[in-house]
């Protein structure tokens, strides 16, 4: 008899547009890898939104519960970081999988841990990715900083800012400043945001976006932008 499988595909909000590591993709990549290698594919868990930063997730959850009450003899995986995202969350699964007789599968890493020098190459190669994963964030970190001790742009424009010349600072921008001073003042006399976004639109003040001022946006400015607020007098 064929032994049994169960597919694990996940996708982050900001991935899932993303080529080669959409659902559909990584769906169509796990069917292939168990026709290959003999597998019977019962179900396919998918995780669509979530991130992979600790294993309280609803899809890998139900993975978890497959695997303690013996539906499954594999888990297959695209890619590692598709399931885990530090070296402990990966091998305390790992060796629960093992306990149990169920084999880890990672595609692209030509990973299957039923074998000695499978568990080995997993440990390692989960060591690796959580390591390169750190040094990408402490690069990243540094860029930021270093892009805000110089007043260059970090994310996208606040509302009251514009980018210089180059492209690269924050300058304030006169028109948008003038639209969150009065904002202020309306706030200050009491009106809500919605009232304020009617005026705004009543005196056809334009947005950046060229859509009409709601209560919404004029609610996240007072909050996000507390800030300009202050700077604005």
């Amino acid at each position: 008899m064929k032994k049994r499988a169960i597919g694990y595909i996940r996708v982050s909000t900001d991935e899932q547009t993303t080529e080669g590591v959409s659902l559909a993709a990584q769906r169509a990549k796990i069917k292939a890898y168990c026709t290959t290698k003999d597998l019977e594919l019962v179900q396919v868990i998918e995780e669509g939104g979530r991130s992979a930063k600790n294993l309280d997730r609803p899809g890998f959850q139900t993975v978890l519960d497959l695997v303690a009450r013996g539906q499954t003899d594999a888990v297959v995986i695209l890619k590692l970081d598709r399931a885990f995202r530090n070296t402990v969350d990966a091998l305390t699964v790992a060796k629960d999988f093992d306990r149990r007789g169920v084999a880890l599968h990672s595609i692209q890493e030509s990973l299957d841990t039923k074998s000695a020098l499978g568990r080995f190459f997993f440990t390692l190669t989960a060591a690796l990715a959580e390591m390169e994963r750190g040094l990408i964030s402490e690069r990243t970190k540094a860029a930021l900083q270093h892009k805000k001790a110089n007043n260059e742009r970090v994310g996208k424009i606040p509302f009251g800012f514009q980018l210089d010349a180059d492209g690269r600072k924050l300058l304030p921008c006169p028109q948008e400043r003038s639209v969150l001073a009065r904002i202020r003042k309306l706030r200050k006399r009491g009106l809500s945001c919605r009232e304020i976004a009617g005026l705004l639109n009543q005196k056809k003040t334009p947005t950046r976006n060229g859509q009409p001022w709601t209560g919404v946006w004029i609610g996240r400015l007072c909050c996000e932008h507390l800030k300009v607020f202050a700077d604005v007098q």
